[in-house]
């Protein structure tokens, strides 16, 4: 893996744990206009897709999705962010990597991605961030994960990019990048993992 350059991470389900804080966010807005709570597939939903796609999910009706956005930006944000978990082995294993690659991330998360890493300290731990405000197609489609080859002016195989999810493989596969499965056996990729610390081994 010598010839590794940069090394990409998602964030929900890699960096972080956010079921809770993705649960909590979009059940308050359900709250708000007297529907039930997230079902378990509206969960994993949520998990994987921007707000506007989740929204659209969850709203069938237009009017109802429009007030939903509007309500939506009234939302503060920092309410939901605390809810997160931090990956305990990320600090230090980004601390390895920073002396030896570059690192992103590709993201479906928007203006929310720079909030949480004020949050938790590592704004100065990535070399760049593709949210999906950044891209006029977030993943599944490949061009946030284009987006940080062309920044980097890397070919495919000289970069690895960190996801758990469908929509990891999916973008992964379509940009050439080597996908690393974080803690999802289902995922087709070239590489699984447990934890992140094992990412380590595997560049070596």
């Amino acid at each position: 893996m010598n010839h590794i350059k940069v090394v990409a991470f998602d964030c929900d389900g890699v960096m972080f744990d956010s079921v809770k804080a993705n649960t909590t966010f979009y059940n308050e807005i359900l709250h708000h206009f007297n529907m039930p709570e997230l079902t378990p597939e509206q969960t994993a939903y949520a998990q994987m897709h921007t707000f506007d796609e989740t929204a659209a999910f969850l709203f069938k009706e237009p009017e109802m999705l429009q007030a939903a956005k509007t309500y939506r930006k009234q939302m503060n944000d920092m309410k939901f962010i605390r809810y997160l978990e931090i990956d305990p082995c990320l600090k230090p294993l980004l601390k390895w990597l920073r002396s030896r690659y570059k690192t992103a991330i590709a993201t479906n998360r928007m203006v929310t991605i720079h909030r949480v890493l004020d949050e938790f300290d590592l704004k100065d731990d990535f070399d760049l961030v593709v949210s999906a405000q950044d891209v006029n197609r977030p993943k599944p489609d490949p061009e946030p994960l284009l987006k940080i080859l062309e920044h980097f002016h890397v070919k495919p195989q000289e970069a690895i990019y960190v996801g758990d999810s469908a929509l990891d493989e999916t973008a992964a596969k379509g940009a050439g990048i080597p996908l690393v499965a974080y803690n999802n056996p289902a995922l087709s990729a070239q590489y699984h993992i447990q934890s992140l610390w094992e990412l380590k081994r595997i560049l070596k």
